[in-house]
């Protein structure tokens, strides 16, 4: 079985470095990038099937040069097999749409068809969801791929190689959250909820797990070895129909967030002033004693 995970890079909103030009747009390249929380989900759930039923994973993400490294992360966390990344300056500045056009077309030049595709829930800076609803809907309009079923929300998961079934759990909100089983043939799209937890019932699955650790702890090291890079000329995709040219979205402007001011007032105490630290002892004692 063949597994394709969608992975991108996200600002590092922790770092506080994150740059936008003067049409509001951000600079991925100037800004501090890690992989994408939810991305994290999908990894897992495309590593849980990789042990339980063999086969190959790879990665795609469309992005900037630097995005090779989180593709290399990503490599260490599945144990993937080989890496794609999709990239140019007539990609940048692409709406969810412009992306699900593009990373279609990557995966029609991919040599093998995956037989299941997983993606996040969501990216933590556009917080859509769009883009893997999007990617399957591509799919249809694209001669060269198979139509694929798409399950949302996925919470658990398990696979079928040889009967070519899919059976996954369901997070259903409505007033109360409920699950729902579902099943579904292959070739699928799924996109995985935070909630969803990797499960290795089986001492196999164990053991497998720990060999392909050792396996990937090499191939991680040379990922640039496994990785394909391909530029829009490469994926045939006309300019017009991509980046920023090819997003309906229009971005009206971006205002940076103020940082919140403090609500609580600190008071610096030495521990030589001891009236102060007195003072301190005194604030303390009652909490000590229960009240």
């Amino acid at each position: 079985m063949n597994t394709l995970v969608l992975t991108k890079g996200v600002p590092d909103f922790r770092e506080g470095k994150v740059s936008f030009d003067e049409d509001g747009h951000l600079e991925r390249g100037k800004t501090p990038t890690v992989m994408n929380p939810n991305d994290k989900v999908a990894l897992q759930a495309a590593l849980q099937e990789k042990v339980r039923h063999g086969g190959t994973v790879s990665l795609m993400s469309m992005g900037p040069p630097g995005y090779k490294e989180v593709l290399q992360e990503g490599m260490r966390d599945v144990y993937a097999d080989d890496l794609y990344l999709l990239s140019d300056r007539e990609m940048a500045a692409a709406d969810t749409w412009a992306t699900a056009m593009t990373v279609t077309t990557g995966i029609a030049n991919m040599e093998e068809t995956p037989d299941l595709i997983v993606a996040g829930f969501k990216t933590a800076d556009g917080e859509t969801g769009h883009t893997g609803p999007q990617t399957t809907w591509c799919h249809h309009m694209n001669d060269d791929l198979p139509d694929r079923s798409l399950l949302t929300h996925v919470v658990a998961l398990d696979v079928d190689p040889e009967e070519g079934r899919l059976r996954a759990k369901r997070l259903v909100s409505g007033d109360v959250d409920e699950i729902e089983t579902v099943e579904t043939d292959l070739p699928a799209f799924v996109v995985m909820d935070p909630e969803f937890e990797p499960s290795y019932r089986k001492a196999d699955h164990r053991l497998r797990y720990k060999d392909l650790r050792e396996e990937t702890k090499a191939r991680a090291e040379t990922f640039e070895d496994h990785l394909t890079v391909w530029n829009h000329e490469d994926l045939n995709l006309d300019p017009d129909f991509i980046g920023l040219d090819g997003s309906p979205t229009i971005v009206a402007g971006v205002d940076p967030i103020p940082k919140g001011p403090a609500e609580r007032e600190a008071t610096p105490v030495s521990p030589d002033d001891e009236e102060a630290m007195n003072e301190v002892l005194g604030e303390f004692t009652p909490f000590a004693g229960g009240d």
